[in-house]
């Protein structure tokens, strides 16, 4: 999918430069960088959370937004829009507006700190009335994400990943990436989660499971969702909701990604998820989304990176296609 459109001059292409995708910096799908996030005005705001201090394996997940970056350039190829031909439907028109706000300040070893600093950003977008659309870092910056939805009307989350993430502690630890979804349970704006993809062996304990349950949880695994097929998964999930959507690389299968810190053999195929967020949109409002754990040391040939870059640009397409 193509992103943003060429820049003028003189000499170029089309009346303006050809800016192919290995050209220029590397923001987000070579959308406008926005450095002042007090003037922030767009449909949706691209912010790197470049924190993995959360992880219990393998780390590097704090390289994750710069990667994501250089393979979303794969698809800014200066056109107008992107056009479908499945859809006849041409994506990401000069009419969405989109921008790179660059990253959260993170402190070294400083979860707290680094945490906030990702939630104040999340916050701004929010307040410019754009969707926030996050790119990690490990699974535990989806915390500060969903804090920042606390004076927004209520949320339901969508996950798709390999783990539950439910863990409630784990020798005091409360905001690794095991913990996130146990934390937005906990929020009274929080509906219900709906976890999808999750299999083999987990992050969460047998009791984490029943208490996720418990606090509004629906949970499928790769092979429910699949012998479900994926509308009688998106009608197990509320409609008219407004939408918080948190997407682990992970949940794919490690064949087409590779390029993350716990792997899981037997996950999620390309189309299965674009088939499932494309639904998603039309049955209710998304409302804020991020994207986690690409590792790009893991990531032997970029293919991780690209997909992950692929799949966001896909899905902020298909928000923005609808009417306002």
């Amino acid at each position: 999918m193509a992103a943003s459109g060429s820049g003028g001059g003189e000499h170029g292409y089309e009346g303006g430069r050809l800016n192919l995708p290995f050209v220029g910096i590397a923001t987000f799908g070579k959308y406008p960088y926005q450095p002042d996030w007090e003037a922030l005005d767009a449909d949706f705001a691209i912010l790197g959370a470049p924190f993995d201090f959360g992880t219990q394996w393998r780390p590097g997940a704090r390289f994750g937004p710069r990667a994501i970056r250089e393979a979303s350039t794969l698809f800014a190829f200066g056109h107008a829009g992107a056009y479908d031909h499945e859809d006849d439907v041409t994506y990401l028109g000069s009419d969405v507006r989109i921008v790179d706000l660059g990253d959260a300040d993170i402190i070294h070893t400083n979860t707290e700190r680094s945490h906030a600093n990702i939630e104040h950003g999340v916050r701004k977008i929010l307040a410019a009335g754009a969707v926030p659309v996050v790119l990690g870092g490990d699974h535990s910056v989806n915390i500060p994400c969903v804090n920042a939805f606390s004076d927004q009307e209520p949320v339901h989350i969508v996950q798709i990943d390999a783990h539950l993430d439910f863990v409630d502690e784990r020798h005091g630890v409360q905001f690794g990436h095991g913990n996130p979804m146990r934390r937005a349970a906990e929020k009274p704006y929080v509906t219900g989660l709906s976890q999808f993809g999750i299999r083999n062996v987990s992050s969460t304990a047998k009791e984490g499971y029943a208490a996720a349950r418990e606090m509004g949880s629906d949970i499928l695994s790769v092979r429910q969702f699949r012998a479900l097929g994926v509308e009688a998964a998106l009608a197990r999930v509320p409609a008219g909701a407004r939408y918080y959507v948190t997407i682990d690389i992970d949940g794919f299968d490690p064949s087409i990604a590779p390029g993350t810190g716990t792997p899981s053999h037997g996950g999620f195929l390309y189309y299965e998820v674009l088939e499932f967020l494309a639904g998603l949109t039309k049955q209710g409002s998304v409302v804020g989304l991020d994207l986690v754990e690409v590792a790009p040391d893991y990531d032997r040939d970029g293919t991780t990176a690209i997909l992950a870059a692929q799949i966001l640009l896909n899905f902020i397409g298909r928000i923005a296609q609808l009417p306002k």
